[in-house]
């Protein structure tokens, strides 16, 4: 299984040393996530150190130890799928169009996202945080 992670959900895991946090690094497989989630983390970079109050050397060295455990998935890849992902999220978030695109690209894929509208699509499997902690348990 592909496991695609939103940036709330990378973002929640670097804010704070939580179960999303531990999960991400205890985790045996690899997590892929869209290249434009880094254009997104540039943009709330500042809102990202201060909240969760590290200094910026230590928020990259925790972003290092959350990238070798992922696959970056170049725009290129998810391209084809850009359209059909529009029109799954499209009344429900248009910014996870990248997300969803991702999971059409790669087959036996799920999405971890704690955003519940996001389950009001029956396309792409969505798990929230305790559910996808129960399913790697099981």
């Amino acid at each position: 299984m592909n496991v695609i992670i939103d940036s709330n959900t990378l973002f929640s895991a670097l804010i704070k040393d939580s179960t999303t946090r531990r999960i991400i690094l205890d985790y045996d497989g690899l997590f892929l996530f869209p290249s434009y989630i880094f254009i997104e983390m540039q943009k709330h970079k500042a809102e990202l150190l201060k909240k969760s109050g590290m200094a910026e050397n230590d928020l990259n060295k925790l972003l290092q130890l959350v990238l070798k455990k992922a696959v970056i998935v170049p725009n290129e890849v998810l391209l084809p799928y850009k359209e059909e992902a529009y029109e799954i999220v499209k009344a429900i978030d248009p910014d996870d169009v990248l997300f969803f695109a991702c999971a059409l690209a790669y087959k036996n894929s799920i999405i971890w996202s704690d955003d519940k509208r996001l389950k009001r699509q029956p396309k792409v499997q969505v798990l929230n945080t305790e559910e996808f902690a129960e399913y790697i348990k099981n």
